[in-house]
């Protein structure tokens, strides 16, 4: 979760970067038994979740955010985050942007707005190099990433329609227990009638939920689940390229290749070197415009 003022006592927070865009690992241990209460956003941030899952409130709206997803806080909006699922934490990479690094990015502050986005695969990909990055595995810079993320947020976000959940707290806890599920078996061959028995549900009802409920179909989170693990094992050298899409649960090569490149517009091979610091890479396909 990015939050501004929980206690130390349940959210880590390690600065990594300060400047006009500043970069901060965020781990949150809260589970079902903390009190949700009133927090204000002191920047405009983006936050690119890792692992775990929270709920987001502000401004009226409801986000269900799991491993994939992406929080956006505007300065000065309220808002409160709830732990009741499983009580198994979060961790974050935030990017903070100040008032005029959201102009440089193109767009007006008073434009910004609060709300969570569902697993996208654009930026999963873009996530996972910044978080490279942030680990010391990339051969491009940290302060780098800073501009490109955020950048690569704008592109991908811009006329995008922020859905409010419509669901009660059950069905909201079924969704999330299931993304959870389908996050940790990614690598195995999952269908639509194995991951409704894990909630209970029949498969019609359960793809209606999920899709409500996280934003995309179980099937789309799957697969982007699997290409969030495949960008971080692209930026390790001593695995092959076959080896990384067996690895993540993708049975044939080919088809991994095409859809890790319609997400990232780059091959996996392509990937690799852009992590290694490619700039011609980075420049004309993964910071460019969605």
């Amino acid at each position: 979760m990015q939050a501004d003022t929980l206690t130390p006592s349940v959210l880590n927070r390690t600065q990594l970067l300060t400047g006009p865009v500043s970069v901060i690992d965020y781990r949150c241990t809260a589970g079902p038994s903390a009190t949700p209460f009133t927090e204000v956003h002191g920047s405009y941030s983006i936050s690119y979740v890792r692992k775990g899952s929270f709920g987001y409130r502000a401004r009226g709206r409801t986000f269900e955010l799991v491993a994939g997803s992406v929080l956006v806080g505007r300065a000065g909006d309220e808002f409160v985050c709830t732990h009741g699922h499983h009580g198994c934490g979060d961790e974050c990479l935030a990017f903070h942007l100040t008032a005029e690094a959201v102009e440089i990015l193109g767009l007006k502050p008073e434009a910004w707005r609060s709300a969570g986005l569902p697993p996208l695969p654009e930026l999963m990909v873009a996530g996972e190099l910044a978080q490279s990055a942030a680990e010391g595995r990339s051969n491009v810079g940290l302060d780098e990433f800073g501009w490109l993320f955020p950048a690569r947020f704008v592109q991908v976000d811009s006329g995008r329609a922020h859905a409010v959940v419509a669901a009660g707290a059950r069905d909201r806890g079924r969704a999330v227990e299931a993304a959870l599920w389908l996050d940790a078996h990614s690598h195995e061959q999952i269908d639509l009638d194995r991951a409704a028995r894990q909630v209970g549900l029949s498969p019609f009802h359960f793809l209606r939920l999920f899709a409500k409920v996280v934003g995309v179909t179980p099937h789309q989170y799957l697969v982007r689940s699997r290409l969030r693990r495949a960008a971080r094992l692209l930026t390790d050298d001593e695995r092959s390229v076959t080896d990384v899409a067996l690895d993540v649960g993708f049975a044939d090569l080919s088809n991994f290749v095409r859809t890790f490149r319609r997400a990232a517009g780059v091959s996996p091979r392509g990937f690799r070197k852009a992590a290694k610091g490619d700039r011609k890479i980075f420049q004309e396909r993964i910071a460019a415009p969605a």
